[in-house]
């Protein structure tokens, strides 16, 4: 009789998790399809590729312009498709999300509501980027929106790994909170100089330099944030291995950041690997930070249960 009841208890645990699961999985493959589209996003930006398809949603009115196919309209068409992708995969996440919202967690529907309309918007943007000839606030908008949506899933991702905390985060989830606020706006003033070419603008006509200077100088309140957060995590004892690991991870990325900054300034953005890698490893930075962030709260939860 024991036995029996046991049986039905486990059974039951093990049908809410598999919803659970399944969502898990898909939303950190929706999250690597977005920071490889925002790396794709960069590419075509550096490669002068933004206006390849003149117009939208198709390209050349096809939705493959075989014709026309080179480097540039790849790109634009690729990050088109990948964006597509992801906007089919988020409304998959909602609608499992809802379905199955007795065996989930009761903020997970609604967060995956605002995930999608956040890749509605996002389309929205991309085509107003082709329809508008690439001006620039739209431009900015539309890499801030993708990095809140990417937030968006890391929150959620993070959120539902298993996971099981030492209590020991203490200030931590405030200090990974305030450097991912930093870095994330430090991202939108990078976008905004990337937008608006502030670097050539300023090394050739010694025009909207105060744009590339505060970008510069913007370094140093993330960088601060981080190290301190790094710093703490060597310094609490009996941290979870998981905390300290991104920990390091962000520490590893934001060295590796400074040093992509630095090459792609004083080579005048003429290394377009460079550039693309320099916005790819800074979305990984935020992530980063992100995900430390939401296991950091999870761990002081811990404490005070």
């Amino acid at each position: 009789m024991t036995e029996s009841v046991l049986d039905r208890q486990t059974n039951r645990a093990v049908e809410q998790s598999q919803p659970k699961d399944r969502i898990r999985r898909l939303v950190w493959k929706i999250a690597f399809a977005t920071l490889l589209l925002m790396a794709i996003g960069s590419a075509t930006r550096v490669m002068n590729a933004g206006l390849a398809c003149p117009d939208w949603p198709l390209c050349y009115g096809e939705i493959v312009p075989t014709q026309q196919m080179n480097l540039q309209v790849f790109l634009e068409w690729f990050h088109r498709l990948d964006a597509a992708l992801i906007g089919i995969s988020a409304i998959a996440l909602t609608s499992l999300s809802w379905w199955n919202r007795r065996s989930l967690p009761t903020w997970l529907p609604w967060a995956s509501t605002f995930a999608l309309g956040l890749i509605v918007f996002q389309g929205v943007l991309g085509g107003l980027t082709v329809t508008e000839l690439l001006r620039f606030d739209i431009v900015t908008a539309h890499l801030g929106t993708a990095l809140l949506f990417f937030i968006t899933l890391l929150v959620i991702g993070t959120a539902l790994t298993p996971y099981q905390g030492t209590g020991t985060a203490n200030k931590l989830p405030w200090i990974g909170l305030l450097a991912a606020v930093l870095v994330y706006l430090q991202s939108l003033l990078g976008a905004l100089v990337a937008s608006r070419w502030a670097v050539h603008q300023c090394l050739e006509a010694s025009q909207l330099c105060t744009v590339m200077h505060s970008h510069i100088a913007g370094v140093v309140p993330p960088t601060l944030a981080t190290l301190t957060a790094v710093f703490l995590s060597w310094r609490t004892p009996a941290l979870h291995p998981a905390l300290r690991q991104l920990a390091n991870m962000a520490g590893g990325l934001l060295i590796l950041q400074v040093i992509l900054g630095f090459a792609t300034f004083r080579l005048h953005l003429q290394v377009e690997p460079l550039t693309v890698a320099h916005q790819a490893v800074g979305a990984a930075l935020l992530g980063s930070l992100v995900a430390f962030t939401v296991l950091a709260v999870r761990d002081r939860a811990t404490s005070s249960v």
